[in-house]
C-alpha cells in the first residue's frame, strides 16, 4: 500500500476532488485489472479511451482515478485527479510507486531505426561475461539477470518498465540496457527514468504511419538525449547526419562513434567473411563473430558504451569478440547442399538494402541471392515500394509474401510492393502470399551455393493476421524445409 499524494510527487496536476491523504493498493492503467482500492490511470490510447472506462473501474474497486478530464459526475468517496498528459502521469506514478527504481542501477537507452535490439541484447552479454549482475529491456524478451520475462512491444508500459526495474533491484543488478522506440518515447513511457546514458545508432524511413513526417519520428528520439542529465553520457553514431541533431540540446557528456567520420571512437572493417570480420577499433584488432558494416557500428556502439561505463578497453575487446549474434538478426544456416539461408530482421528499406549490401560483398559471384520478403500490415504504407525495389534490384530472385497482415489483405500489401519494381527486374520476382509456401519454394529455387535471405520477421514466432497469432518461425522453418530437401 502507499499514500496517494506520495505517488502523485512530480505529476502536473490541474485539478483534484477528494483526499489525496489516503492509502491505495497499487496502480492500473487497464480497467479489467482493477481491484479493491487501486488507483486507475484513464490513457488515451491510440485505439481507445482510458476515459470511457473510469465508471467500469470504480465498480471494480478503484479508490482513486487519474484522468485529462472528469467525469460530469463525481462520487463522494472516490478521488479524482485531473492531470495535463495522462501517459506521462502514468510514468511519474508508476516511478514514484516502485520507488524509483532506475535510481538505483545504471540504466542506458538505446535508440534508433535499426540496431537497438543487437547493441541492447548484446550490452547484456558482454556485461553479463564480465561478471556484473545486468538486466535487459528489448523487444525480444525483458531480463533480471538470469531470469527472462517475455515482451510484446519494443518499448514496454512504463507500468512494466518499473515493476521489472524494480525486481532488478531486489537481485542487485548493477547495469540495465533498454530498447528506446519512438513510440515508447512520444508517448510518455520512458519519463520518471533516470538514465545513465543514452545511444543513437541511426535514422531511416520506418513509422511514419504514426510520426507522419519524419522531423516528428527524428526529434521524438532526440527528446531522450534532451531530457538527459550532465553526469549521464549522450552517444552518437556521427556517420549518420542526424548524429549531430541528437546532441544539440542535451546537457550530458558528448560522445561520437563512426566508421567514415572523425570521432571518439573509431573502427575499420580489415576482412569480412561469413564467420565473422576482423574489425580495428581504436588502433586495436578484433575478430567478432557478426559480419556486415552495420554490425560493424553494433560493436563499435557496444565498446564506446563499455568504455563510458568505466570496462577497462583490453577486456572489452575481449568480451566483444566472445559475443554470440542474437536470435533473428543475421541468423544463419548451412545446409548440407551448402545452401546458406539467412533469416533477418530487416523490415524497414535501410535495414534490407544493408543485410543485401552484406550478403553481395560476401559472394564470389557465381551465387544466386534469392530475397523472401513481405510488409507489414496496419503500418507505414510508404515504405512497401521501396522494399519492392531494394529486393528485386539487389536479389537474382525475389518472392514477396505475407509478413504480418494484421487486418490488411496480404495481396494487397503484396500488390503496394510489386508498384516499387523497375521494369527490368519485373521478371526477377515471384509473389506467393502464403509464407511457409514462399520459403519452400525459395528452399526449392536454391542450388548449391546459393543465398537465401528470408527478412522481415526476424525473431517473430508468430505470423498476425486479423488479430491472431498463428505459431510461425522463419528460422525454424527455412531450416526445416532445406534438411527435408537434403535428404
Amino acid at each position: 500500500m502507499k499514500l496517494l499524494k506520495d505517488i502523485l510527487y512530480g505529476v502536473s496536476l490541474r485539478a483534484v476532488s477528494g483526499s489525496t491523504n489516503v492509502m491505495v493498493n497499487t496502480v492500473q492503467f487497464d480497467s479489467r485489472k482493477v481491484e479493491m482500492d487501486d488507483v486507475f490511470i484513464a490513457i488515451r490510447g491510440t485505439i481507445t479511451d482510458g476515459h470511457k472506462y473510469i465508471e467500469k473501474a470504480i465498480n471494480l474497486g478503484a479508490k482513486a482515478i487519474v484522468c485529462e478530464e472528469l467525469p460530469k459526475q463525481l462520487i463522494n468517496e472516490i478521488t479524482y485527479v485531473e492531470v495535463d498528459n495522462g501517459n506521462r502521469a502514468l510514468a511519474i506514478v508508476a516511478a514514484n510507486f516502485y520507488d524509483n527504481p532506475s535510481k538505483n542501477l545504471k540504466l542506458v537507452g538505446i535508440t534508433g531505426t535499426n540496431g537497438k535490439t543487437t547493441v541492447s541484447s548484446l550490452l547484456y552479454q558482454l556485461f553479463k561475461k564480465a561478471g556484473y549482475k545486468v538486466g535487459l529491456i528489448s523487444t525480444i524478451k525483458i531480463m533480471v539477470d538470469d531470469t527472462e520475462y517475455v515482451t510484446t512491444h519494443t518499448t514496454p508500459d512504463s507500468l512494466s518498465i518499473n515493476r521489472h526495474l524494480s525486481l532488478m533491484n531486489e537481485v542487485g543488478v548493477e547495469f540495465c540496457f533498454m530498447e528506446a522506440s519512438s513510440h515508447g518515447i512520444h508517448q510518455k513511457r520512458t519519463e520518471g527514468l533516470v538514465f545513465e546514458g543514452a545511444i543513437f545508432t541511426n535514422l531511416s524511413h520506418d513509422h511514419l504511419d504514426y510520426h507522419k513526417t519524419f522531423a516528428e519520428y527524428r526529434d521524438t528520439k532526440k527528446f531522450l538525449f534532451d531530457n538527459l542529465s550532465k553526469t549521464a553520457f549522450a552517444l552518437t553514431n556521427i556517420d549518420d547526419k542526424n548524429g549531430e541533431v541528437m546532441l544539440q540540446n542535451t546537457k550530458a557528456r558528448k560522445a561520437t562513434y563512426a566508421l567514415k567520420s572523425y570521432a571518439d571512437y573509431r573502427a575499420q572493417i580489415l576482412e569480412n567473411q561469413f564467420d565473422g570480420q576482423l574489425l580495428k577499433i581504436n588502433e586495436n584488432e578484433l575478430w567478432s563473430k557478426l559480419i556486415g558494416h552495420f554490425n560493424a557500428y553494433n560493436m563499435l556502439a557496444i565498446y564506446a558504451t563499455a568504455d563510458l561505463l568505466g570496462l577497462e578497453s583490453l577486456e572489452i575487446l575481449r568480451l566483444l569478440s566472445e559475443l554470440e549474434n542474437v536470435d533473428g538478426r543475421f541468423q544463419y544456416f548451412i545446409s548440407k547442399e551448402k545452401i546458406t539461408a539467412i533469416v533477418d530482421y530487416a523490415h524497414t528499406p535501410d535495414a534490407l538494402k544493408n543485410v543485401l549490401e552484406t550478403i553481395n560483398t560476401l559472394r564470389t559471384g557465381n551465387e544466386n541471392v534469392i530475397t523472401v520478403v513481405g510488409c507489414g500490415g496496419d503500418r507505414d504504407r510508404s515504405k512497401r515500394p521501396v522494399m519492392g525495389h531494394i529486393a528485386s534490384a539487389m536479389s537474382n530472385k525475389a518472392i514477396f509474401t505475407s509478413d504480418n497482415p494484421r487486418t490488411e489483405d496480404p495481396s494487397v500489401i503484396i500488390e503496394e510492393m510489386e508498384g516499387g519494381v523497375e521494369p527490368q527486374n519485373v521478371k526477377k520476382i515471384v509473389s506467393i502470399e502464403n509464407r511457409k509456401q514462399a520459403i519452400k519454394t525459395a528452399c526449392q529455387l536454391a542450388a548449391a551455393n546459393d543465398i537465401i535471405l528470408v527478412a522481415g520477421k526476424g525473431h517473430e514466432t508468430y505470423q498476425e493476421t486479423d488479430g491472431e497469432r498463428i505459431d510461425f518461425d522463419d528460422f525454424k522453418t527455412v531450416k526445416e524445409l532445406l534438411i527435408s530437401l537434403d535428404k
